[in-house]
């Protein structure tokens, strides 16, 4: 199974979006699954359900900062590559989705959000991009880490 594949499962067994994606990196990352849910548990919705950036590329941030991130003060070519890295990401994500927006990607208008989640229906799941978008999401941050595994980035 890809991660792709696994992101979107993890969404239908009813993770929030950055949870999925994120999740499907956990043994990658030697993270137990519980662990790593609670990590980013609070970025599904587009941060807290406020709808701004999606859960999706939040969780592959998540993932990138496990991979190439730095655990110390830094201000110099380390940070200047993640900020790279994760940028590449962001520009990938907003080339294959038009937005790293959660409310545009949705297609709702600018403004609060309550914090009560909708219920995981099958209506949910008809009108709702999420699940495709974990599985977007996590396909491309595998092919980012192939091209920079493969020096290609």
């Amino acid at each position: 199974m890809t991660h792709g594949e696994k992101a979107e499962a993890l969404f239908y067994e009813g993770y929030n979006c950055a949870q999925a994606v994120f999740c499907a990196y956990a043994e990658e990352l030697g993270l137990e699954r519980t662990v790593a849910a609670r990590l980013v548990s609070p970025l599904g919705g587009g941060v807290g359900r406020l709808r701004e950036i999606c859960g999706t590329v939040s969780g592959a941030m998540m993932v990138i900062g496990q991979l190439y991130g730095y655990g110390t003060p830094e201000t110099g070519a380390p940070k200047a590559r993640l900020y790279a890295i994760e940028q590449e990401f962001a520009r990938r994500f907003a080339a294959a989705n038009g937005s790293v927006v959660c409310r545009e990607l949705l297609g709702l208008s600018a403004g609060s959000s309550a914090p009560t989640p909708e219920a995981r229906t099958a209506e949910y799941y008809r009108k709702r991009p999420c699940p495709a978008l974990c599985r977007c999401a996590a396909d491309l941050l595998d092919g980012l880490i192939a091209d920079i595994e493969n020096g290609k980035f």
